[in-house]
């Protein structure tokens, strides 16, 4: 099988474990955005996501989003570009400017710099707040006791563009609670999005609320091993 069918097939499928989901909890499957996780993959694979109809995407580095998706961006009206990986605030000026989503806001230092960028290039990325629901301390995300401080001050003070939460729960724990947390936090603030679940707990995601998937794997297998160094 070509990696065009196989990447074709595999979002066949995603689409429709996503409408089964969906439809046990009598949710809209409409109302589910996959973002597609096409971190380490060339455009080849990209390219397959959009010819089966893919157009949101997500990116963890901004210097690799930076080397793949203008381009990409050209050739294909209607692309979304989410950065879904902890971001630096020296790329914080080339974030603005390339991706439609930035998923990662955990800090007000982050928080300051986006404003200004936001206010300097007239351009203005929607927002998530990213929330350290598991509260370890190798992960990027607001600390849960924090999160309610943080986003009046994004929304209130910092006048930023929030609209949502995310999360990554830990590998080892049941993610329910975490997506159950994240939803009621977001609940008691009036937002709307929520980018919870992966390739391994999608379903479970959408169960709680969940308003963007992010899936890697399921769409483009394996991600490839990285060269010898």
């Amino acid at each position: 099988m070509s990696e065009r069918t196989a990447i074709a097939a595999a979002l066949a499928t995603v689409r429709s474990r996503v409408a089964e989901a969906c439809a046990r909890v009598g949710r809209d499957p409409s109302s589910v955005t996959v973002v597609a996780v096409s971190k380490t993959h060339e455009r080849p694979a990209i390219e397959a996501a959009i010819a089966a109809g893919q157009k949101v995407f997500g990116e963890n580095r901004v210097q690799e989003a930076q080397a793949k998706y203008p381009a990409l961006k050209s050739a294909h009206r209607g692309l979304k570009l989410h950065l879904i990986g902890p971001l630096q605030t020296n790329k914080a000026a080339a974030a603005v400017a390339l991706f439609d989503v930035i998923e990662t806001l955990d800090r007000p230092r982050l928080a300051e710099v986006i404003a200004r960028e936001i206010a300097r290039q007239k351009r203005a990325p929607t927002l998530l707040i990213q929330v350290n629901t598991g509260e370890e301390p190798q992960k990027a995300g607001i600390p849960k006791p924090e999160a309610d401080e943080f986003i009046h001050m994004c929304l209130d003070y910092w006048d930023l563009p929030v609209r949502g939460l995310m999360c990554i729960p830990p590998v080892d724990e049941d993610p329910a609670p975490h997506f159950a947390w994240l939803a009621a936090c977001a609940a008691r603030h009036g937002l709307s999005q929520l980018s919870m679940g992966m390739s391994a707990d999608f379903e479970t995601a959408i169960a709680h609320g969940a308003t963007h998937v992010r899936l890697g794997t399921a769409i483009f297998g394996a991600r490839p091993a990285p060269a010898p160094g």
